[in-house]
């Protein structure tokens, strides 16, 4: 084999793990807040080129979420990193005149507006598809674009206890909890990166584009697991068992003796039996109670406090170490401080910095989910300044005056290096 072709090879392989998976693939992501938005995230990651519009002046509403640095938004630098964005009003004629140009060159845009909305503009798939018959078209919305829900206003918040996981979230003698996070809009992110994938899979096959339909509820809806099904054979309605899992135990959080937090689940016979050696008290294996799962289910409130008893027995590092040891499942309750000075999450990348001029400095978020060996993803950049790519998208590329941009309220500035 000749020296050139192992270089060659070297070459493109490092050209793969530089570029991503997902390199070559063009996406227009026209959408706001978090779902959408977080569903580009991940194909950003990938490798894809991600163009993000924004509205000019104000932006995407995600810059006011949450907590900022010096007025800058942390929670956009996250949802929207890898992303090249610029500044349209899609209601305008020219917003709509450069999506078009812009969809005859992309594989998929993704939107989140009450359907109908990009209609009522002219930018539903009936008028791009004509321009690009490749066109792939996320639509992520409240309730979907079918039903006699379609129309209504929806938000994660709205979908976390219309798919029923509010309802099952909290103590039993509490009232329904809402999760702490955006965990509707984190779960249909995740799934429309997915449809996305491939819908792009197939589209290489046919040629052919086509629309994806994404309720905000759905995702999570299948993710809560067996409680249709449990309704449907059974007529068993799920209610709230706190930390709890209806169908395995032990599963819950447990206190150790110097007040620490831990969560432990034996979730097979293998791994229960490990816990009782763990915690000295074997006589619990062979208890008529709780010798099998569905037994322990029945019995959970005796097995609970019989656990609880024999862990607030030890401090947390000498549970940690019993634990390992007889290899039985645990893990301390970690806030992000802990996380954050976890060796192993070092070990991982799991958390990754990146340099950022806006905030003046390096930036910690959460690194690329999942390690592909030979493509990986990688966090390019956190996101950008409203309208920073204006003048390589909208000049550069589409043929724009700065002139006519300014006239149409379109901040354009020139990038240190790219003057004409």
């Amino acid at each position: 084999m000749s020296t050139e072709f192992i270089q060659s090879g070297e070459q493109q392989a490092d050209e793969a793990r530089q570029s991503g998976a997902l390199a070559g693939v063009k996406v227009l992501d026209i959408s706001n807040l978090l779902a959408a938005p977080m569903s580009s995230m991940y194909l950003a990651d990938f490798g894809a080129d991600v163009i993000k519009v924004e509205r000019p002046g104000r932006g995407d509403e995600i810059r006011y979420w949450g907590e900022n640095k010096n007025g800058v938004g942390l929670y956009y630098k996250i949802v929207n990193r890898g992303k090249k964005s610029i500044t349209l009003d899609l209601s305008s004629t020219l917003g709509v005149e450069v999506v078009k140009k812009l969809a005859a060159d992309v594989d998929v845009i993704i939107e989140n507006y009450r359907p109908g909305t990009i209609e009522r503009w002219g930018l539903g798939y009936d008028v791009l598809s004509k321009i690009n018959p490749r066109l792939i078209m996320l639509r992520v919305s409240g309730f979907g674009q079918t039903g006699p829900y379609r129309m209504r206003p929806g938000f994660g918040t709205v979908a976390e206890a219309y798919a029923g996981f509010v309802n099952i979230n909290g103590a039993p003698d509490t009232p329904p909890l809402l999760p702490g996070f955006g965990l509707a809009d984190a779960t249909t992110a995740l799934m429309g990166a997915f449809l996305v994938s491939t819908a792009l899979h197939e589209q290489r096959r046919s040629g052919c584009g086509q629309v994806i339909d994404l309720a905000l509820y759905e995702t999570l809806l299948t993710l809560i697991g067996p409680f249709v099904v449990n309704y449907d054979q059974l007529g068993i309605v799920q209610q709230r068992v706190g930390s709890r899992l209806p169908f395995a135990a032990p599963r819950n959080i447990y206190r150790t003796r110097d007040g620490k937090y831990v969560s432990i689940a034996g979730s097979s016979q293998a791994i229960f039996e490990r816990i009782c050696e763990a915690l000295e008290v074997p006589e619990l294996i062979g208890d008529a109670r709780f010798r099998d799962n569905r037994l322990r289910i029945a019995n959970v409130d005796a097995l609970d406090e019989t656990l609880q008893a024999a862990i607030e027995r030890f401090d947390m590092a000498e549970l940690w170490e019993r634990f390992i040891t007889f290899e039985a499942a645990i893990s301390p309750v970690n806030d992000v401080a802990d996380i954050c000075a976890d060796s192993h999450i070092q070990a991982r990348e799991s958390i990754v910095a990146v340099d950022d001029e806006e905030i003046g400095g390096p930036l910690r978020m959460q690194n690329v989910v999942g390690k592909l060996s030979r493509t990986p993803g990688k966090v390019r950049h956190g996101g950008s300044r409203q309208g920073e790519h204006n003048h390589e998208i909208l000049v550069q590329r589409l043929g724009y005056s700065h002139e006519f941009l300014a006239a149409h309220g379109i901040d354009v500035r020139v990038p240190a290096g790219e003057m004409t």
